[in-house]
């Protein structure tokens, strides 16, 4: 609370006192964006309470990755919070200062598919180390090239440079590099496919993305000995192959698994993995249409 009213305060608006009551029904340290939503949250009721509720949600998203950053010492990207406060199914380039930011309209459940996250036990709560270690790495091959973030870098340009880049970063640094590099190919097939209902290539995209998590970004484990993503993605790839789609989901090491699940076999999806991670550990979602909204009573 206090990072995003600092920052607000910073960048000129108005900010005062409000007593509030939240509820929730994330687990804690799951990785399903719950500080991101939160921090939106209380940009939100700032904006509201003091501002007339003029933020724009590019803006909004900005505030609360400074309060993520430096007041919570997670150095993660903007995209938790972008699509926190746009809402709705959306498609992100960071590319530029001011991010693309492009709704798209989908509905799984029309199509027969349930999305399913498998909450496996696990908490992100002491990883920011091995989280903070990908970004950090990925930044160190776009140093070799002058630039501050990947993203400024062709992937030709990059290609090219690993003979030299080896010795000059580490070998996971590289392996971390070419997922980013396939996983934005893979983004914009994934967009594509959606556009056209194609979901067979759609769930192929999210299959290779997964898969490129676990090989390349390194992110499915932080220690050999506690693999409960690794575990949850083994008995998705047993039970969906053919007729669905998982992966992991949010920062990794640790949390959920995101599973598109057929409606007809989804009772029983639940129920294996349920037997295996506990009770209440599946959640059915939905892709809520909006951001932070007010709700006049």
């Amino acid at each position: 609370i206090r990072g995003v009213a600092a920052r607000m305060a910073a960048l000129g608006f108005r900010i005062g006192g409000f007593d509030a009551a939240v509820t929730s029904s994330v687990a804690s340290g799951s990785g399903l964006s719950s500080s991101a939503a939160f921090e939106v949250l209380v940009c939100a009721i700032l904006d509201r309470l003091y501002n007339g509720f003029t933020v724009d949600y590019k803006t909004r998203a900005q505030l609360c990755q400074y309060a993520e950053n430096v007041y919570f010492g997670k150095p993660s990207g903007l995209l938790d919070q972008m699509a926190s406060s746009a809402g709705g199914l959306v498609t992100v380039d960071f590319k530029h200062e001011d991010p693309d930011v492009r709704p798209m309209s989908f509905d799984f459940a029309a199509h027969g598919y349930a999305l399913v996250v498998v909450s496996t036990g696990g908490s992100h709560a002491d990883l920011t180390d091995d989280y903070a270690a990908i970004p950090a790495e990925m930044k160190a091959v776009a140093a070799h090239f002058g630039e501050t973030h990947l993203r400024r870098v062709r992937s030709e340009e990059f290609y090219q440079a690993i003979p030299a880049l080896r010795g000059e970063v580490s070998d996971r640094a590289i392996l971390r590099a070419m997922h980013f590099y396939q996983e934005n190919q893979r983004v914009v097939k994934q967009v594509e496919a959606l556009e056209k209902a194609d979901l067979d290539a759609f769930f192929r995209e999210i299959i290779a993305s997964g898969r490129s998590s676990y090989m390349y970004l390194q992110n499915v484990y932080a220690r050999p000995q506690e693999q409960s993503l690794s575990l949850a993605l083994a008995l998705a790839e047993a039970m969906l192959t053919g007729k669905g789609a998982w992966r992991i989901h949010g920062g990794g090491f640790a949390g959920t698994t995101l599973n598109f699940v057929p409606q007809n076999d989804l009772a029983c999806f639940i129920d294996r993995m349920e037997a295996v991670f506990g009770a209440h550990s599946c959640h059915i979602l939905d892709i809520r249409p909006e951001g932070a909204f007010v709700l006049q009573l």
